[in-house]
């Protein structure tokens, strides 16, 4: 009897665990909710369209015409992420009481203004095809020139270095040829259109650029604007105290490859097989003597050349006035002749920009309000020397390449002849490698 009481009891004792259990069970299935709510934004109109969706699974909705939502089978401890495009998104607990969210503008994306034609506007409001390059875009690649800055950071607009020459100009083009004629844009530097290119600016002293590449965000400017418009605004100071700062840059360049030409004594191989094949004698008896020779690319090319900037720039300003100056100073030899003062670059800039707050009335009437006095001065000067670019012929480059290895680039005890008798018939290529060199009846003597 004793033995069945015990198994009556753990039959009870099983039972009211399986029943705790299911009814657990079906406690945990009831726990989906129905979320509801209404989005509106900070003045208290409705969003219509932002997406409302459980964190972490494909449930989602969007709001209708009143901001109002429905969110079915949704578990007791869900989040809820309210977004909408230009607003910062929101994320909330699930919850059976109706959720009244409001969201917040996004200020970062919508305060962001690009300079268009004789104003500034918000960046949000603007249809017009527009590309703005930063002041931390032009740190990021620290160009030479203002044209160069523009390599990679403005879709639509094409910039073609002309050669690898030191401060070479490049070529711009927005959305292509515009015309057979001239088709480089229209350059607006401070309100003021400039004729010539960029060249005189410096790179350190923008603050902002912005490419008008279509007719209605550049109408404005009229016939002008076929090509483009390129719009440069320039640093000006900011408001507290006095701000000095100093950069510094060094560097070296050097080519990154060389072309494989022959030796001396592989020259002269073929020059041999070139003079039997035409049933002449060998010009040389013996090839190997003349071992290697001279690589005429080592000789041209200027390794480690130097490229140095030094930056320095005052600014401020208070309620009434505002103030920078800087100074910039570039320079950048050549990795051809520009150990010889043959292709150098030196760029010196000098920037004030002040403006002067006469009075603001912009707080006590609509008309007629402010009155500023703005001064931009700038001052460039450039020295630029170079040789030869993009010729085959009379290029140091492409003189290099077909000259004969065999010549020594040494005078022999000044008889005006290399240690091998010969001449070169170019003298651009001697001219460049050793100013000193002879040149006699057009001919540079080694």
């Amino acid at each position: 009897m004793k033995n069945n009481s015990n198994q009556a009891q753990a039959v009870r004792y099983t039972l009211s665990v399986w029943c705790l259990l299911f009814f657990f069970s079906i406690g945990m299935f009831a726990q989906q909710l129905t979320v509801k709510g209404n989005v509106k934004d900070a003045t208290g109109e409705p969003v219509i369209g932002a997406s409302v969706l459980v964190k972490g699974t494909t449930n989602g909705t969007i709001t209708d015409f009143d901001g109002n939502f429905e969110l079915p089978n949704v578990e007791s401890d869900a989040s809820i992420e309210i977004t909408f495009v230009g607003y910062l998104p929101q994320t909330l607990k699930a919850s059976s009481s109706p959720l009244n969210v409001i969201l917040k503008e996004d200020t970062k994306t919508l305060d962001e203004v690009v300079v268009v034609g004789y104003g500034v506007q918000k960046k949000s409001v603007v249809t017009a095809s527009i590309a703005k390059v930063s002041a931390d875009d032009l740190s990021a690649s620290s160009p030479v020139r203002v044209d160069n800055a523009l390599k990679g950071l403005a879709s639509g607009v094409t910039v073609t270095s002309a050669s690898g020459q030191p401060g070479a100009a490049a070529q711009i083009r927005v959305r292509g040829v515009g015309t057979i004629n001239n088709s480089d844009p229209l350059y607006i530097v401070d309100g003021m259109p400039i004729e010539g290119g960029l060249d005189y600016l410096n790179p350190n002293d923008i603050q902002s650029i912005e490419v008008l590449k279509d007719a209605a965000s550049g109408a404005v400017y009229g016939a002008r604007a076929a090509n483009g418009v390129i719009l440069v605004t320039t640093k000006s100071g900011k408001e507290g105290r006095t701000k000095v700062t100093y950069d510094f840059s060094y560097g070296w360049q050097s080519a990154w490859k060389k072309r494989d030409v022959l030796n001396a004594t592989e020259y002269a191989t073929m020059m041999n097989e070139g003079a039997i094949n035409a049933g002449l004698a060998p010009t040389y008896a013996d090839p190997a003597s003349y071992g290697v020779g001279t690589n005429w690319q080592k000789e041209v090319f200027n390794d480690n050349a130097p490229v140095m900037s030094h930056q320095v720039s005052v600014s401020g300003a208070s309620e009434k006035v505002s103030y920078l100056l800087s100074l910039g100073y570039y320079t950048q030899d050549g990795i051809v002749g520009g150990n010889f003062d043959r292709s150098n670059y030196e760029r010196l800039t000098l920037r004030s920009n002040n403006q002067y707050v006469v009075f603001d009335e912009s707080k006590n009437r609509n008309w007629l309000d402010n009155m500023k006095i703005t001064s931009n001065l700038s001052y460039a000067r450039i020295k630029s020397k170079g040789i030869e670019t993009n010729s085959t012929w009379v290029s140091p480059l492409g003189s290099a390449l077909s000259m004969s290895p065999m010549l020594s680039p040494y005078v022999d005890g000044g008889t005006g002849k290399s240690s091998v008798g010969l001449f070169v018939r170019t003298s651009r290529l001697c001219e460049t490698i050793r100013p000193q060199r002879q040149v006699v009846n057009g001919a540079c003597c080694f």
